[in-house]
């Protein structure tokens, strides 16, 4: 974002939203892909607390509290248009209504999946495509995958673009809803995420711009790169320096595209008389390396990948004299107990904190479960440095990010770090202490050790 400092990014009306309200610069998403960050953000629960701690898709979600829930027992109309990628895909999670873009899901578009479950039928944008488009019609036509790192602008015309479609909807349940009712309406893009398939209009702004490099780090495995830099969805790659710049050029342009519509909705709020009386909160459930360090796509334990955007804004009488910029660490479960304060409700029994209160957290304990040897990860950051945990080969790394926040140099050998790095070391320890997957005694680490996505009691909370 332009108001986080980015040297090539423009987004006009995110930059609008963090001056007239706070901006969290160190805001992160715990358990950095789409499943367990969603589940922190609609629950308000640490990733240890949701049982999800990796990706997988399929896992019922039976969450006993969540943010819409909660909001629709305290008086408010929910609404969720846009992504929502829980399982069953049509689920409610506590909303009044659901009009469900989930973007492209492999595993919802088997052949042998029930048909009112295959995502061709549950998806309502598919449906409108369709309607519009004819039967053939979809997302992929333009033939980019829906992790990969390959951009080309959107085939069809701009207003039938999923961003578009989400505001476009969003607009017209401002239409039709129940004036006497307060509303929480969800407003979830796909975008940015893979595909970066923005309009041409958007690939325009960056084309011919001097791109700022991805960042590069004394840690990177170049060798991974030059192994699987050619292949469309690796999580190392691309390895063609064109290619490189292409794919920021459409990420650039999905992210411009976003704020745009995002302007759009505001105007749509400003219209109806809303917008003093309504409370925004802007934020993503992972980054995108985008070739920073060799390496492509989320759920890695690096900036890129779990940092993410938190923009709190609204009048003055909701929010108080605001504090245009606040340094505390955030994360996505702090939404809710947010929220939930707003609306004059209780938020006991949730792990995350209020961002209207005082109270801060000095570290935070995030980590990722997947398969292949330094793909799962458990870290602990703080406001200024970070410590990296890889269990199945114990490696570890150390980053100073107040000296160096593009994470150029790994200290965890550095002498003048040791200190820190036992610290940071023993408070892992603790939070993993008598885990399911045996990675800490509360004494030792241990490493070796691998597991899974989905807690078992993942199932059926």
């Amino acid at each position: 974002m332009g108001v986080a400092g980015h040297p090539d990014v423009k987004t006009p009306y995110l930059d609008t939203l963090a001056e007239k309200g706070i901006y969290f610069p160190n805001a992160y998403s715990a358990c950095p892909s789409c499943v367990p960050a969603r589940a922190e953000l609609m629950t308000g629960l640490s990733q240890r607390h949701t049982g999800r701690v990796g990706y997988e898709d399929g896992v019922d979600w039976n969450y006993r509290r969540t943010l819409a829930g909660e909001l629709s027992k305290a008086g408010y109309y929910t609404q969720c248009i846009g992504k929502m990628h829980v399982h069953p895909l049509r689920s409610l999670m506590g909303f009044h209504n659901v009009i469900l873009h989930d973007g492209y899901l492999q595993a919802y578009r088997k052949a042998s999946l029930p048909f009112y479950e295959n995502q061709l039928v549950a998806d309502d944008y598919f449906h409108w495509l369709k309607k519009e488009r004819g039967l053939e019609a979809d997302i992929i036509d333009t033939g980019i995958q829906c992790n990969s790192w390959v951009a080309r602008p959107w085939l069809y015309d701009e207003m039938s673009h999923p961003t578009n479609w989400v505001v476009t909807e969003c607009i017209d349940f401002l239409r039709r809803r129940d004036r006497r009712m307060p509303f929480f309406l969800m407003a979830s893009f796909v975008r940015p995420h893979a595909p970066y398939d923005a309009p041409q209009s958007y690939f325009d702004l960056y084309k011919d711009k001097n791109l700022k490099p991805p960042a590069e780090g004394d840690w990177d495995d170049r060798q991974a790169l030059k192994e699987n830099g050619r292949i469309y969805d690796s999580f190392c790659g691309p390895g063609d320096p064109e290619m490189i710049r292409q794919q920021q050029v459409g990420y650039y342009g999905c992210i411009t595209h976003v704020d745009h519509q995002i302007g759009r909705l505001l105007q749509a709020l400003e219209s109806q008389e809303l917008l003093e009386d309504t409370i925004v909160v802007f934020s993503s459930d992972h980054g995108e390396m985008l070739s920073d360090h060799c390496l492509n796509r989320k759920a890695m334990p690096y900036q890129g990948s779990i940092r993410i955007p938190m923009i709190l804004s609204g009048s003055e009488r909701f929010l108080g004299r605001c504090r245009r910029v606040d340094n505390r660490l955030a994360e996505l479960r702090d939404i809710m107990p947010t929220l939930l304060e707003l609306a004059g409700k209780d938020s006991c029994g949730l792990d995350g904190i209020s961002l209207l209160d005082r109270e801060q957290r000095t570290y935070l304990h995030g980590e990722h479960q997947a398969d292949g040897l330094d793909r799962g990860n458990q870290f602990i950051v703080t406001e200024t440095d970070k410590y990296i945990w890889f269990p199945q080969s114990g490696r570890e790394q150390y980053f100073n990010l107040a000296e160096d926040p593009e994470e150029t140099h790994n200290g965890i050998c550095d002498s003048g770090y040791q200190e820190r790095i036992q610290l940071l070391r023993q408070i892992l320890t603790e939070e993993l202490k008598g885990c399911p997957e045996g990675y800490s005694d509360g004494k030792h680490l241990y490493e070796g050790k691998t597991g899974k996505a989905s807690l078992d009691f993942a199932v059926g909370q």
